[in-house]
């Protein structure tokens, strides 16, 4: 397990940018630019338009935390290097037994509009519920993916790309099948649960006939601003988690997150877009809970209070992966998580995690149903997520805390452009 998330939990806004969109009605008609995409990543914030633009729907504008505004448009799709959220809902569908490439465009096209209309705080362009209404935007990010069978489906075989092809199997994986893969995945993330709720709701309106759901996850994270600085974020099991994030700040950042333009001209499709991992990993909490605070901290390699290597410094200080103790043995163990995660112990291999948290409530086993939804980002899952992972699954302290429960990968395209939908050059190609 690569349990880590995004890098900090907190959200910003540019005041004084007004965003213009146009709307075209019908459920399957184009629809244009409904935000502004600020530099590289696509999916930069901005402030909601104020009152009289009909997004918040009581004639007045929401507070800051609900104003805040994710671009839907740009050169990566948002929900990816977008600060982690609040609330968040992941989902896959099948398309429905004969629906095909046609189908799928006209789905693609809808969920595209819609996206667009929710992101910029707006009303669903069909029968919306009201369910947001009152509600700013509140950072409502809208993801979309394509899983290996969705190409079968619909006839696109040859410019399924390699790095698609299924994940190997773990010794750790207890994967349930049906809560596994799926033709189509959707990852909704927003700071209000009623505005992800109400995305949730009308995406999957919006599936009619098309796609039918396959399995559907709900998790969460601390809320913006609930510390008195911003802070990595924590998991279940208490631990500081995301801190080797990778940063848009480095050099090498766009070349291990997306795909870059070397690929073949039947994957071009996919330039800017990146492949998303997602593991639902049950933690077993009552175990965890029965381990000393001394214990806990052996097991990952990190202090517990503030994520700082056991081998000394702050959180992101580097450990000191050869410092022997006063018994002989390393500081940080040789299966302590920390260490065999990191990048420097497999090759650089690395990729951005930004997971949610989930509790579902009491299993048949009397224990809590809690754990990660864990989703990482990489240009390339074989030099990402696969290498990593096999060698936590040789090793790995943590793993007799968890287990892997279901599992899916998805091909995630770059951002739509003005008038596009999501997926448009795969699917119009």
């Amino acid at each position: 397990m690569t349990q880590n998330s995004d890098t900090t939990e907190t959200t910003t806004g540019l005041p004084g940018i007004e965003i213009s969109r146009r709307r075209l009605l019908g459920t399957v008609g184009a629809a244009s630019a409904a935000g502004l995409a600020l530099g590289a990543a696509g999916a930069a914030l901005v402030q909601s338009e104020g009152p009289g633009s009909g997004t918040t729907g009581s004639g007045g504008a929401p507070g800051s935390l609900g104003a805040t505004q994710v671009a839907f448009q740009g050169d990566h799709q948002s929900g990816i290097t977008t600060p982690l959220q609040a609330k968040g809902h992941v989902l896959a569908f099948d398309l429905a037994p004969g629906a095909g490439r046609t189908e799928a465009a006209a789905l693609m096209r809808r969920w595209s509009d819609t996206a667009r209309r929710l992101m910029a705080g707006g009303t669903a362009p069909v029968a919306d519920t009201g369910i947001a209404l009152g509600s700013g935007p509140s950072s409502l990010s809208v993801t979309f993916g394509f899983g290996y069978s969705f190409f079968e489906r619909t006839g696109l075989t040859g410019r399924r790309p390699a790095a698609l092809d299924p994940l190997p199997g773990f010794s750790s994986d207890r994967l349930d099948a049906q809560r596994s893969n799926g033709d189509l995945w959707v990852q909704i993330g927003s700071d209000d649960a009623l505005v992800a709720f109400h995305a949730l709701r009308a995406l999957q309106k919006d599936a009619g006939e098309a796609a039918r759901p396959r399995w559907q996850m709900n998790g969460f994270n601390r809320s913006p601003g609930a510390t008195a600085a911003p802070m990595t974020a924590r998991n279940l099991m208490g631990q500081v988690d995301g801190t080797n994030n990778p940063k848009p700040t480095e050099a090498d950042f766009d070349k291990r997150i997306f795909v870059q333009g070397t690929v073949p001209p039947e994957h071009a499709w996919m330039v800017g877009g990146s492949y998303a991992v997602v593991r639902r990993i049950r933690m077993l909490l009552d175990d965890w809970d029965q381990q000393s605070l001394a214990q806990q901290e052996q097991v990952i390699g990190r202090t517990k209070a503030t994520g700082a290597p056991l081998t000394g410094g702050g959180e992101t200080t580097a450990m000191a992966l050869d410092k022997i103790g006063s018994d002989g043995k390393p500081v940080i163990a040789s299966n302590a998580h920390a260490r065999i995660s990191a990048p420097a112990q497999n090759g650089g291999a690395a990729m951005l995690r930004r997971p949610f948290s989930f509790h579902d409530g009491i299993a048949a086993d009397g224990t809590p149903d809690a754990g990660l939804l864990f989703i990482c980002w990489q240009a390339d899952p074989t030099r990402g997520f696969v290498p990593v992972q096999r060698k936590l699954d040789r090793g790995d302290a943590l793993s007799q805390f968890i287990r892997h429960e279901s599992s899916g990968l998805y091909a995630v395209p770059p951002g739509a452009s003005a008038g596009e939908y999501v997926g448009q050059r795969l699917l119009e190609g």
